[in-house]
């Protein structure tokens, strides 16, 4: 993973649920992160597959991620080329699911409420800190386990980079 990430906003509301993440319909049936990546956000947003390039973040409210508790939401937006994930909140088990993916989740207000979708954006890691068309935002810095796991992308990486 890079710790810097660079791509434009994809702007989402409140409750954004891993049903519209990536579609239920294809929970059982597809296995490929690849494959999966085709299906990310296709009933919210059905042409963002298509827009989306490497290092683009998405940007939404309140509750990102709620709803069931499939790995399958995080593994296709990484698999898309989704950079981060910024949120007013997550629920709590996207949180991690996506920590454990790689695909860094970062809480931030601030941004959230003055983005409109579009704007090129950076995120710093490293520094944690997002600069958006030239304001920026700082962020409490992820804990150095944290940190490891999403600079070897991604949990099972992480323990066979320590332990295979």
């Amino acid at each position: 993973m890079e710790e810097i990430i660079r791509g434009r906003v994809f702007k989402y509301g409140d409750d954004v649920n891993t049903d519209v993440i990536f579609p239920g319909k294809y929970t059982y049936t597809l296995k490929d992160p690849r494959e999966m990546a085709k299906h990310a956000l296709e009933d919210l947003d059905p042409n963002f597959v298509q827009r989306v390039k490497k290092g683009d973040v998405i940007v939404a409210g309140r509750n990102f991620g709620c709803g069931s508790s499939r790995e399958q939401a995080a593994t296709c937006l990484v698999a898309a080329g989704v950079g981060a994930v910024v949120a007013i909140s997550f629920s709590r088990i996207f949180y991690r699911n996506a920590i454990n993916q790689g695909l860094p989740a970062i809480v931030l207000p601030e941004l959230v409420r003055v983005t409109q979708g579009g704007e090129r954006i950076e995120v710093d890691l490293k520094a944690h800190r997002i600069t958006l068309e030239g304001s920026v935002f700082d962020f409490p810095p992820f804990p150095q386990f944290v940190m490891g796991i999403l600079r070897d992308g991604g949990l099972l990486a992480h323990l066979r980079k320590r332990y295979v």
